[in-house]
């Protein structure tokens, strides 16, 4: 699959000294959704503003399908699409007009068909002569996300937009977000919830500290990362592990009445049956045994915090 966005070494440093992003490098892949997660002030938003023009960097280059987005400004701000965190939008005006304004900024000709098709996708097509004012949240969201697609960009920047709504909307979203994926659209989202990435997204980049720490395929990240965990319940409690069992680096927990064993699943070489005739050795009689995946959300917790 082709780069659509090549991001090359960025830097930016504000005027206060504080540099958000460090020599950061990407390459976004041609109709893929990637999830960029981190927290707050990882950098996220300070990059995306950089490709979208909002903000210069200090260092590095971006093209958007081949075009520099600085020598080549127009053509790459015509390619791209922003839906913002905050709900910028005029509390008066009528959401066919939104849409209209924005199409007609990026020097787009009239398109009543193809606005009235983006509006029905986003069920909005009732609420077309309504004030922004008059709608709720989640409708506001979703004519950000219109206004952000009225000039027909082949790239969509989605800035925490899920962030502030309910459970039931975020699923809706969801289903939005894929149908603009099979629609042609590559998409970037920023999140914070960790749930929204291992349901949509195609592969997962997770920034801290204006470092990018990691990317890969979603599944990918899982397979290397994911590791599993052996809960094995004691019928009666030990105060230490015993000796005999210290080559498996077993964890006590539960007051002394759980022995945890932390492993790689895909390791050909890991012996369950070994451990588990270790501990009939060491005299442990066993109530009970359970396995647990680690998430997506305990990658993420971990690599932040051995960066912080």
């Amino acid at each position: 699959m082709e780069n659509i966005v090549t991001i090359s070494n960025i830097s930016k440093t504000y005027a206060g000294g504080h540099q958000a992003l460090k020599n950061l490098s990407l390459d976004i892949k041609r109709g893929e959704i990637l999830a960029l997660l981190g927290p707050n002030g990882a950098g996220k938003t300070t990059l995306i503003s950089i490709i979208c023009g909002i903000v210069n960097a200090t260092e590095g280059s971006i093209t958007v399908n081949g075009h520099d987005i600085v020598s080549d400004f127009r053509t790459t701000r015509r390619m791209i699409g922003l839906v913002p965190q905050e709900l910028t939008l005029g509390a008066f005006d009528k959401v066919i007009n939104t849409l209209r304004f924005s199409r007609g900024l990026f020097g787009k000709k009239p398109n009543p068909s193809y606005l009235e098709q983006l509006l029905r996708s986003l069920s909005l097509w009732d609420k077309r002569h309504a004030e922004i004012m008059t709608l709720s949240g989640g409708m506001k969201r979703r004519v950000l996300i219109a206004k952000a697609l009225a000039h027909e960009p082949v790239v969509l920047f989605l800035d925490e937009p899920t962030a502030g709504v309910d459970v039931e909307l975020r699923k809706e979203m969801w289903t939005l977000i894929r149908r603009l994926r099979e629609s042609g659209v590559t998409i970037i989202l920023t999140t914070h919830y960790i749930e929204e990435a291992e349901e949509i997204a195609d592969r997962v980049g997770v920034i801290n500290r204006g470092e990018l720490l990691l990317l890969d395929a979603k599944h990918s990240i899982m397979h290397k990362l994911g590791k599993k965990q052996l809960h094995i319940e004691l019928k009666l409690p030990v105060k230490t592990v015993p000796e005999i069992l210290s080559d498996w680096h077993l964890e006590l927990s539960a007051n002394g009445s759980r022995l945890n064993y932390t492993y790689d699943p895909h390791n050909t070489h890991i012996d369950i049956v070994g451990l588990l005739d270790a501990l009939d050795a060491a005299g442990l009689q066993l109530k009970d045994i359970s396995t647990s995946q680690r998430t997506l959300e305990d990658i993420f917790v971990s690599l932040v915090n051995e960066t912080t």
